[in-house]
């Protein structure tokens, strides 16, 4: 019998966040908690707001950073949901959902006192130790969770402004923004009003006709905003995305049409997500060497510069 260990044939990441500081103990980083559903509210498009009690993951985890559930017991493998929002205070982590297949639709009959098996958090978080930038956050779809969840972790402490683009209506609050961002005019008008309550821009896009939207995909509406920056304000820039695969190549073409340092979340299937099956790896380029990342545990955040798929 021959045995492959997934060692032999993946590398040790070297992604340019402080891998030293995240690497150094990469044992019992993950929780594997008994998470209590608070609430789990449905609105427009399939779309599910659900609220966990999960204690050690809502104490650690970092924005990027995704949590791995059993949606039932009828469903042994488990689903890979990004964190939006945490409460370390009480306990408690904020996932947003769309149900697209039968483990998320699942997960979407889940009620109020249920507990579901759930390891968290997993992966490598985007890079936020520079407090000197302007982080520009661009979001779409289910891709918008990672980046409430890094604007809610940077406001007060560097500039941010968000930029969220969907088809379907947006599962928030909404209200028209006080906030006046540069290159953005007419109609793109309202916010997500919890974001504009905490002091952070924020301006919404859609192809689907929304009321108060930019018209269009939102990397469109995030040029026009870079467009009208001077070119020191944007050299302090840097480019945060998740979101479909379109969408992140849209982003990755921005920045490196403006010069801007960009970071990407990928989505991709996972069986483990825990690094052990190396189902979910992507081709990296590294110091000119062609390398393989799992997507779950290298990533799901990568230096846009060192994926060929995106350049």
């Amino acid at each position: 019998m021959i045995i492959i260990r997934v060692k032999d044939f993946v590398d040790e990441p070297t992604f340019p966040i402080q891998y030293s500081q995240l690497m150094k103990n990469k044992r019992n980083t993950i929780f594997e908690e008994q998470a209590e559903v608070l609430a789990n509210v449905s609105h427009d498009g399939e779309q599910c707001i659900m609220r966990l009690k999960a204690p050690k993951t809502a104490q650690s985890a970092k924005p990027g950073q995704f949590v791995h559930i059993r949606v039932s017991d009828a469903l042994p493998l488990r689903r890979p949901i990004s964190i939006m929002l945490t409460d370390p205070e009480k306990g408690t982590i904020d996932l947003l959902y769309k149900k697209i297949g039968e483990g998320t639709y699942q997960l979407g009959e889940r009620k109020k006192g249920e507990t579901l098996p759930m390891l968290g958090p997993i992966g490598v978080p985007f890079d936020l130790s520079d407090t000197d930038k302007r982080y520009v956050l661009i979001g779409g779809g289910v891709g918008v969770p990672p980046m409430i969840f890094v604007a809610d972790q940077l406001v007060h402490q560097a500039d941010v402004v968000l930029f969220a683009g969907s088809e379907v209506p947006f599962p928030f609050a909404l209200k028209p923004s006080t906030f006046m961002l540069p290159g953005v005019t007419g109609n793109t008008t309202l916010t997500i009003s919890s974001l504009e309550a905490r002091g952070i821009a924020c301006r919404l896009a859609s192809n689907a006709g929304l009321y108060g939207c930019y018209e269009g995909h939102v990397p469109d509406l995030a040029r026009d905003y870079l467009l009208a920056l001077s070119d020191e304000e944007k050299a302090r820039c840097v480019l945060l995305s998740c979101g479909p695969h379109p969408m992140l190549h849209a982003v990755a073409k921005l920045g490196r049409e403006l010069g801007i340092s960009t970071q990407l979340s990928l989505e991709e299937y996972m069986a483990c997500a825990i690094g052990g099956c190396a189902g979910c790896v992507v081709k990296t380029m590294e110091d000119g060497q062609e390398k393989y990342r799992r997507v779950c545990v290298d990533g799901p955040v990568f230096d846009a510069g060192i994926l060929p798929e995106f350049a």
